[in-house]
């Protein structure tokens, strides 16, 4: 990711040069590697509607549409800021490719079911569901005094559980999820995903060969019963600290994760 520009939204280049997205210059949250990574799961020949619920100024569900250009992007934010930078990256002139199939959604993950549809999310409609949610639980972590911020980066009182049960309503019989979350949250993925998805894939991602594993990237596909697997792990760095060949591969030129069976 390469920054630039100046005012209250900077201008971050994404996938090599390809994406260009707005995002606050300071107090919310700005999306990295971790939104390109969970785009890398999705499958390139993928054709329907992707939903990026709670997707900031819209990364992972932008350069999910680029790697897939059979899918219509919605991004799904409630943060006033976030929805900004969200309507001026579909603003910007290199994303030609992609803003004709891109909409931002203004709703929350837990508004009343009855109220979802009126807001664009359309119950069974989507072949793929990605997310890359808040990674705290409320009461682990010092919340930040902002209010933006602290939102991107605490779940509420219910956990992940509201994020995975909109997911698998907004899912299409046998859609997608992808979700990334730090490793030590592995628990909460399956358990919120237990009864929803099946053919779980787990992909951890280390900063280091000999490192543990500092994320997951976690798909299923709705009401399959197919087994869990784990992956083989993505590794980042080399000893040296330079990016590995996979790792390039997928944040600058739009590589499939490997070992979550996409293309």
């Amino acid at each position: 990711m390469n920054a630039g520009g100046e005012g209250p939204f900077t201008r971050d280049a994404f996938l090599g040069g390809r994406l260009i997205v707005r995002q606050p210059s300071g107090g919310a949250h700005r999306s990295g590697h971790d939104a390109v990574l969970l785009a890398a799961a999705v499958p390139a020949g993928l054709v329907g509607r992707l939903y990026d619920l709670g997707a900031g100024a819209g990364v992972a569900g932008l350069c999910a549409g680029l790697r897939a250009p059979g899918l219509a992007v919605d991004l799904v934010e409630r943060d006033p800021a976030a929805l900004a930078a969200a309507r001026l990256t579909l603003d910007e002139p290199e994303n030609a490719g992609i803003v004709t199939r891109a909409r931002v959604i203004e709703a929350d993950i837990l508004m009343p079911a009855a109220a979802r549809a009126e807001h664009g999310l359309i119950p069974g409609s989507a072949a793929m569901v990605v997310t890359n949610p808040p990674f705290h639980r409320a009461g682990t972590v010092r919340a930040s005094p902002d209010v933006a911020r602290a939102g991107a980066h605490v779940l509420g009182p219910e956990g992940l559980e509201p994020w995975l049960k909109l997911a698998a309503a907004l899912a299409a019989p046998d859609g997608r999820v992808a979700i990334i979350f730090p490793a030590a949250g592995l628990k909460d993925v399956l358990d919120s995903l237990a009864g929803r998805f099946g053919a779980v894939v787990v992909v951890p991602v280390q900063a280091r060969a000999d490192a543990a594993a500092i994320r997951i990237v976690v798909t299923g596909r709705k009401g399959s019963r197919a087994p869990l697997a784990l992956a083989p792990a993505l590794v980042l760095h080399e000893p040296d600290g330079r990016p590995t060949a996979a790792a390039r591969a997928i944040l600058e030129d739009g590589a499939p994760l490997p070992g979550c069976g996409v293309d």
